[in-house]
């Protein structure tokens, strides 16, 4: 039966009408999400099955080598689910404990417990399992893609959910996308990392945006990430596995534990993009990392605040980049980062390091109340340790936060995609735009202290309207002629009433 986006987005939803009342909105995520990506996998699964039980016979048939995607073990397919009707959370845990057990690689992800959610009784799961059945979700039915878009859009409906809470692994789309054009130029064999990946936005939108703005093959990308909550890091690992992406999520805090290094070396793996969008002021483990091993916070002898870790994070992307003269080209940041550090006085110290390293190549400032869990305005700190020759020595700042760039809703303001597209060609062309846009020399802001406040480097005022004396003046007249006739008026009444 064929579905389109909307439909499936729909009927994904509909699981949570199943559930509601009987979880809390802010566990749906941890029942719904992995049973989803049970059904694409055993669907997919019997598809390729009956495949090479065709080509190979039955005792061949399940060979690992012959799939690209989980292995369902044998008394595990949807349909045995199905057949369940006492003890259904009983039968979940196992089939899932079954599919890892086969899969080692898929350790982790399956973290909800069916048994000790009470309200999820028999009748509760029967439904939900069936409601899922509607509809096949093998590849041939509904395309990763499509699949991938409707299993994100689920993790958005989640986040919404939780409110402020979900705003922890859910970045905005309209940001996510500034951020991935904002580094653009893609290639295959490109790696991506995100070290505070969340459910994974930034990667799928970069494979995304290779398939249908460039033409290209995402699955000739490598995309990794790192992810504290090991809830969210599951939400992750799913997310990519879904969209079809050789993806590698580990978990942990990548400032406290880097997942991703080169140990003979004592270094962190460097990656040609780097996206994220971190946690703001977060604390940090300042005492443990006085002696980094893999010398990420060596900007200044004086490390930042213990609870402020916005340039702890910072330097560890920085340091998570490329550089030219590794195997090619240098590498490229986005970093969503609260508008603090372009101007706060104790943290120049660490602006002045990365300005005269010459890699930073623009910022864009952004407008307030973009993110369901913080409503401070925010900044797009773009780095490059390979600028084009032509910007050396320069930096870009873009004012994006007047009404002309975003829309506000019912809760929270968006980019539009008339801003979108604005920011990116002024970025791309290097502009100067009044109001808007300008590139600056380093000297000019050496001269400011390193102070990179958008305002000192762009007129962010609203401009005064032009004054027609002329027509002000007759203005004028007319009022104290009005004046003058109220007067009358009121002298004529007072002198009635004997009224000195």
């Amino acid at each position: 039966m064929a579905i389109s986006l909307d439909e499936l987005e729909s009927h994904l939803f509909k699981c949570a009408d199943i559930i509601r009342d009987a979880v809390d909105p802010t566990d749906y995520k941890e029942f719904i999400l992995p049973l989803v990506y049970y059904k694409s996998i055993s669907d997919e699964f019997e598809v390729q099955y009956e495949q090479n039980v065709e080509e190979y016979g039955e005792d061949f048939a399940r060979r690992e080598n012959l799939y690209d995607i989980p292995v369902v073990p044998e008394g595990y397919l949807w349909d045995d689910l199905r057949a369940v009707s006492d003890n259904v959370d009983q039968a979940l845990n196992e089939a899932f404990d079954a599919l890892v057990e086969e899969n080692p690689e898929l350790s982790g992800v399956f973290r909800a417990d069916f048994i000790d959610a009470d309200a999820l009784d028999d009748d509760r799961l029967g439904r939900l399992i069936e409601h899922l059945d509607t509809y096949d979700l093998d590849r041939d039915s509904v395309p990763p893609d499509m699949l991938g878009e409707a299993y994100m859009d689920l993790v958005r409906h989640f986040a919404e959910e939780e409110g402020k809470s979900g705003g922890q692994f859910f970045t905005p789309p309209h940001i996510v996308n500034l951020c991935v054009r904002l580094v653009d130029e893609f290639e295959d064999g490109m790696t991506f990392h995100d070290p505070t990946v969340g459910s994974g936005g930034m990667l799928i939108e970069a494979a995304r945006y290779y398939r249908e703005e460039q033409g290209g093959d995402p699955s000739k990308m490598k995309f990794t990430g790192q992810e504290i909550n090991p809830d969210i890091a599951a939400i992750a690992k799913m997310n990519l596995s879904i969209h079809g992406l050789d993806g590698d999520i580990q978990r942990e805090d990548s400032l406290s534990t880097p997942a991703f290094t080169n140990d003979d070396e004592n270094e962190l793996t460097r990656f040609e993009r780097v996206l994220a969008n971190f946690p703001f002021s977060a604390d940090w483990d300042k005492d443990s990392l006085q002696d980094d091993p893999y010398g990420r916070f060596d900007w200044h002898e004086k490390l930042p605040r213990a609870d402020r870790g916005d340039y702890a994070f910072i330097m560890h992307m920085a340091k998570q980049l490329k550089r030219p003269d590794q195997d090619g080209a240098g590498g490229k940041a986005a970093i969503v980062a609260p508008h603090g550090v372009l101007f706060r006085k104790h943290e120049s110290r660490y602006r002045e390091y990365m300005l005269e390293e010459d890699m930073v190549e623009a910022i864009v400032g952004l407008p307030e109340n973009l993110f369901q869990n913080n409503s401070i305005p925010s900044a797009v700190l773009v780095l490059n340790t390979d600028k084009a020759e032509e910007r050396e020595g320069e930096v870009q700042f873009i004012h994006a936060a007047d009404e002309d760039f975003y829309e506000e809703l019912s809760n929270q303001n968006e980019l539009t995609e008339d801003g979108l597209d604005h920011i990116v060609e002024n970025f791309r062309d290097w502009a100067t735009e009044e109001r808007v846009s300008r590139t600056v020399s380093l000297d000019e802001i050496r001269e400011n202290d390193y102070n990179l406040n958008i305002a000192l480097y762009v007129d962010t005022t609203e401009p005064e309207e032009d004054i027609d004396v002329k027509e002000e003046l007759v203005k004028l007249r007319e009022l104290q002629a009005e004046r003058d006739e109220i007067e009358a008026t009121m002298k004529g009444h007072m002198e009635a009433l004997n009224y000195e």
